[in-house]
């Protein structure tokens, strides 16, 4: 099953990092963010990836046309104008990558890559946020209930402490609790080709507003309840917790 990552956005919430480098290409423990993502697919075994394009999208175009020498030791002989791999580990992936426009919106990168998605079942994700979400659990729950379209809904961590009181006295402190109860949309999608239907050409098209509307309207749209760790970069902030639980071992998003 191929995998769609949107890697398009200007990540203006992120300036410090992003004003040479699209989102996606941010780095975790030496890796680009968007390499931790395809690595958690493809521990669950799906290696072919198309990736939505936008913003600098030649830096992520450029990273994996010499991915090999990112993965590799290697010889190189001026004299005779060669170069030789020693010990390649690259991914046995194949990656296409798609130039979905500058200013397009979400689901106008996703209705341009219709013809490299092909009219089978695909899974679609956003290219900044991290999970240990189970992916064949994820598919199975999506082929059961028949979806047209399946979110992964996820309870953000709350941003600050949270206290229990009774009468004046605090008799608990929760650390950046979960949210307010409420679920959210998490990303990890998984689509049938019918969504294509519910995206309207023109590069305005924002896949979160009218399309998911319809689906859920015409009742062809559910959400996987993922209750593990999930986690979005969106800020300068949001990079720092991720490389210090990188860096303290706690990768929780590691399988």
């Amino acid at each position: 099953m191929k995998v769609a990552i949107l890697a398009g956005g200007y990540g203006t919430r992120l300036s410090e990092e992003t004003e040479i480098k699209p989102k996606p290409m941010v780095e975790v423990g030496g890796k680009p963010l968007l390499w931790h993502i395809m690595k958690h697919y493809s521990f669950y075994g799906h290696n072919e990836f198309v990736i939505l394009l936008g913003y600098k999208g030649y830096v992520i175009k450029e990273y994996f046309a010499n991915y090999w020498l990112h993965q590799s030791d290697v010889t190189v002989d001026t004299a005779k104008n060669e170069l030789q791999v020693h010990n390649n580990s690259s991914e046995d992936w194949k990656i296409t990558l798609v130039d979905t426009g500058l200013n397009s919106m979400t689901g106008a990168r996703v209705k341009k890559a219709k013809k490299y998605l092909g009219d089978e079942t695909f899974m679609l994700t956003y290219g900044d946020g991290l999970s240990d979400v189970d992916i064949n659990q994820l598919i199975s729950f999506h082929q059961e209930k028949k979806s047209t379209m399946t979110l992964t809904a996820i309870q953000p961590e709350g941003r600050f402490g949270s206290l229990a009181i009774e009468e004046g006295r605090v008799t608990n402190f929760l650390e950046k609790p979960k949210g307010d109860g409420s679920w959210i949309n998490g990303g990890f999608f998984v689509c049938e080709p019918e969504v294509f239907n519910y995206l309207d050409d023109g590069d305005s098209v924002v896949l979160e507003k009218k399309p998911l509307e319809g689906l859920a309207s015409d009742g062809k749209l559910f959400s996987y309840k993922h209750e593990g760790f999930w986690k979005c970069m969106d800020t300068l902030r949001d990079k720092t917790q991720l490389c210090d639980m990188w860096d303290n071992n706690q990768v929780k998003w590691k399988i």
